[in-house]
């Protein structure tokens, strides 16, 4: 097994938990076009689910290569389920995804409520191969299978109060076993002002190497925004707001002074207790300079022009 660097394991504050927070598609699309991340009993089903993944991408718009499928689902942050990595696939592999339907209201004219199902159907899934920079600094390349967010939320038509997008994750402790730690506040939100979720590389994901979603990744559907740190991108998404106010996401309730409302890619800027200027790629040893916006900037650094990203971090 190859060697992590400690900077890119999940913090000590954040596995003892308890000491430290008490106090505080229907498949794909014909010739298919598709998160701040195993061994033993869940290693055959992963290999199931990638002996057949393809994408048709090799590598991303930068030429750096996808990272294997077998790491993508191997190597999972995903609390609900447990805070070990490679532990999330063997819990995760009988969690149910079906029926399953998410609901969309708010400040929206026409509220609805939809199953995945008539959401492949009606938003045929794309592949988009985006960087998934972790706030841990660990990172990947992956070819996802999904659909605008901005192509949902038009059929909602938001309201002209509306500002922000509330996302929430199902709470069912019964198959995720990590919602059972009541010291974190249950269940899983996080946010996007409205001007970011309708923006053209925001996606809802379906599947990742052309086939949908497996359980550890997400499924099955997730939010996707590349030029984000990975712990915006919220799994098995039932609930879906639009908001005036900025919703407090998850881990900015948890601890506000490490983990912001924007969690924009920023090597500038550091997390307080490590630097984000390098990353190293999951299935590689070498790090790399990490990229503001994740190297994205050419499309998303007007969203924040004028604002002080390091404040608004």
């Amino acid at each position: 097994m190859e060697k992590i660097d400690p900077s890119e394991i999940t913090p000590e504050h954040l596995y003892l938990s308890r000491r430290e927070f008490m106090a505080g598609a229907g498949a794909l699309v014909a010739g298919v076009l598709l998160l701040p991340a195993c061994k033993g009993g869940g290693q055959v089903a992963q290999n199931d689910f990638c002996t057949d993944a393809k994408a048709q991408s090799t590598a991303d718009e930068l030429g750096n290569k996808l990272t294997a499928c077998k790491d993508i689902t191997s190597y999972n942050n995903y609390y609900e389920f447990t805070t070990s990595k490679t532990g999330v696939a063997p819990l995760s592999k009988n969690f149910k995804t079906e029926p399953w339907t998410i609901t969309i209201g708010g400040l929206v004219d026409h509220p609805r409520t939809y199953t995945v199902e008539e959401l492949v159907n009606k938003f045929p899934p794309e592949e988009r191969v985006y960087r998934l920079r972790c706030v841990e600094t660990w990172s990947m390349v992956v070819p996802w299978l999904g659909f605008p967010l901005a192509s949902l939320l038009n059929e909602v038509r938001p309201t002209s109060k509306a500002k922000f997008v509330r996302f929430e994750t199902i709470m069912d402790p019964a198959q995720m076993p990590g919602q059972k730690d009541r010291s974190y506040d249950w269940p899983y939100v996080e946010g996007l002002r409205l001007d970011e979720a309708m923006h053209r590389l925001t996606i809802l994901a379906t599947g990742i190497y052309g086939k949908p979603l497996p359980p550890q990744d997400g499924a099955p559907i997730r939010l996707v925004v590349p030029w984000k740190y990975g712990f915006k991108y919220i799994k098995s998404i039932v609930k879906i707001d639009l908001v005036e106010e900025m919703p407090v996401s998850f881990w900015t309730k948890i601890i506000p002074s490490e983990y912001g409302f924007y969690a924009n890619v920023n090597p500038a800027v550091s997390h307080p207790r490590w630097s984000q200027a390098t990353e190293r790629r999951i299935g590689e040893l070498t790090r790399i300079n990490t990229l503001p916006f994740n190297g994205y900037a050419d499309e998303v650094a007007g969203l924040y022009a004028g604002m002080d990203l390091k404040e608004n971090f």
